[in-house]
């Protein structure tokens, strides 16, 4: 086989891990790992559970131990165009030749009774992975809960939950407490905890997590704080320190309280005597990339990309289009997954744009155009149908002024498809590759 042919392959047997569906639970990883000799112990990791705002968090983590001199790992999902991704050293997505070097490993030791899940298969990887390129950090996000989510096996230096609504709940529960309780799981026992979480139900039950763990907690707007500036910018008021005059290179009113969580983290980290100079958080801050969240990718017209896969989510896109744009001139391309509160994401988007195109990615959970198009009637007048995302951005494009907006949202698969076609176009806004 040509290298390529052994990518493909490895992808393809993968993918075809996806008819295993979700299983939540540690035996099957922990048994991989244990014949694989442990390589998530090698190397010192943060934990990242929440909502939203996960892979802000930790592409920030990441960025400011980077620029502090560490090499890091950076392990989230779901990708956007490419496995590879999900498993990045140093801010660039892995090879080729290591997705495969990585995926015989994890073949070769397998013996458990029951095949992996393939977001089990892909965490192992990502740990042998890091533990090969022998990192110093392993920013780790959870794919899905906490408690018996496959990372959960790491022992971290620091665990994060950024914040907490109903998402999930055939698999997490039907309440705050509840999910926030699976989402808690995470929490070790002695170890700090980061936290974004405001609803009172969900600090209530991360609060009697941590005290039955001795884990010291830490809440955003009690512990640590941010004052926002009218000209940019914050002001950050930590655990130890005071910092001035801060940007982050994301985009979003909401970007700035993912920034002061990422900060409130390397406070800790500090404390435990990790080299984190004041220098490089300014610099780690401005560097953080995280495509696909209200990530512009061109100019005249505007293409701005953002999951936007909630409600929450859809919100935050929705307050940045109003403050930070002519909503007048916004095209909106929109395909959203059918567990998703597609209705009230439509109210929260839709009377902001002046046209809207609904359309649906290549994934058999995506809602059909025509349910979208029937339940965005009510809020706008200009609404067109597209059967896929590449002929609605094609469309989208095709009737779109030097000074209009394109904007497309509402899931991360249609940005990464989004994306596809972009690059064919020639607008590229894909992640760095390691060669």
């Amino acid at each position: 086989m040509t290298a390529r042919k052994d990518y493909e392959a490895c992808l393809a047997k993968m993918f075809s891990l996806r008819r295993f569906g979700i299983k939540l639970g540690l035996g099957t990883i922990r048994n991989i790992l244990k014949e694989l000799g442990n390589p998530q112990n090698r190397f010192s990791s943060i934990h990242i559970a929440g909502t939203n705002g996960k892979g802000s968090i930790a592409s920030g983590i990441a960025s400011i131990l980077i620029a502090a001199g560490y090499r890091v790992g950076l392990y989230t999902s779901p990708h956007l165009v490419t496995f590879n991704e999900r498993i990045q050293i140093n801010g660039r997505a892995i090879s080729n030749k290591r997705v495969v070097a990585a995926h015989r490993a994890v073949q070769a030791v397998h013996r458990g009774k029951r095949e992996p899940t393939f977001f089990e298969f892909a965490t192992a990887m990502a740990f042998f992975e890091f533990a090969e390129q022998q990192i110093d950090w392993g920013i780790i996000e959870t794919g899905m809960g906490g408690r018996l989510d496959a990372t959960n096996i790491v022992r971290p230096a620091v665990c994060v939950i950024s914040n907490i609504s109903l998402e999930h709940k055939f698999y997490l529960g039907n309440t705050i407490a509840e999910i926030a309780a699976e989402k808690g799981g995470i929490v070790k026992k002695g170890t700090p905890v980061v936290t974004g979480v405001r609803r009172k139900q969900a600090i209530d039950t991360i609060e009697a997590i941590a005290q039955k763990k001795a884990a010291p907690l830490f809440r955003l707007g009690k512990d640590f704080k941010v004052r926002r500036k009218f000209t940019g910018g914050f002001h950050y008021h930590g655990l130890d320190n005071h910092w001035k005059n801060l940007s982050t290179s994301l985009l979003g009113p909401h970007q700035v309280d993912n920034a002061a969580i990422s900060l409130a983290v390397c406070e800790i980290l500090k404390q435990q005597d990790v080299s984190i100079s004041e220098e490089n958080l300014r610099k780690g801050l401005g560097a953080i990339q995280w495509p696909g969240r209200l990530e512009i990718v061109g100019n005249g017209p505007k293409i701005i990309l953002d999951g936007a896969h909630n409600l929450m989510a859809a919100r935050n896109l929705a307050r940045y289009l109003r403050t930070s744009l002519n909503t007048k001139s916004i095209t909106m391309v929109l395909g959203i997954l059918d567990d998703k509160p597609y209705q009230a994401m439509l109210q929260a988007l839709v009377p902001l744009c002046r046209r809207l195109i609904v359309t649906r990615p290549v994934i058999d959970r995506a809602l059909q155009p025509e349910k979208l198009y029937e339940a965005a009637r009510p809020l706008a007048q200009n609404i067109a149908m597209a059967p896929n995302v590449d002929a609605a951005v094609k469309t989208a494009l095709s009737n779109a002024e030097t000074n209009d907006i394109i904007c497309i949202a509402g899931s991360l698969y249609v940005v990464g498809e989004a994306k596809q076609t972009l690059s064919r176009m020639g607008i590229n806004g894909s992640p760095n590759v390691e060669k």
